[in-house]
């Protein structure tokens, strides 16, 4: 498959989301992005935190102490066409966001499932036999 670049720009967003696709990912599908921030403190986490959910947004929130000095972490859960134009304008939104509550956005990850489905086909049969 040839790339198309005004789909998948030459910069990080578009090469995760050409990797994707070259993956096999089905990026015409609804996906669970993960958008993550980094604070010094608790106190800045949960202020940011606070404003996320008002914001109804879907958060985790926790100290990763394999970081030194250890940060607090914000996950942001998104669902949405993984579309570059998309991605981008949250990113600049939640860079904005973490930088109210003195945070750093760190970026995006998603978790991708790429099925066989000839082997789930055959397991199917077999487990109707």
């Amino acid at each position: 498959m040839t790339r198309d670049f005004e789909q998948f720009p030459d910069n990080d967003n578009g090469n995760l989301l050409w990797q994707m696709q070259e993956d096999g990912d089905d990026l015409s599908e609804v996906h669970e992005l993960e958008f993550s921030m980094y604070f010094k403190t608790q106190a800045l986490a949960e202020k940011c935190a606070l404003y996320l959910l008002l914001e109804e947004q879907k958060i985790s929130m926790y100290l990763d102490e394999e970081l030194d000095p250890n940060e607090w972490v914000i996950t942001v859960y998104v669902n949405l066409l993984p579309e570059y134009t998309d991605i981008v304008d949250l990113e600049e939104w939640f860079d904005k966001i973490a930088s109210q509550f003195e945070g750093e956005y760190d970026g995006w990850g998603c978790t991708t499932y790429v099925f066989d489905n000839e082997y789930y086909d055959d397991q199917e049969l077999n487990e109707i036999k």
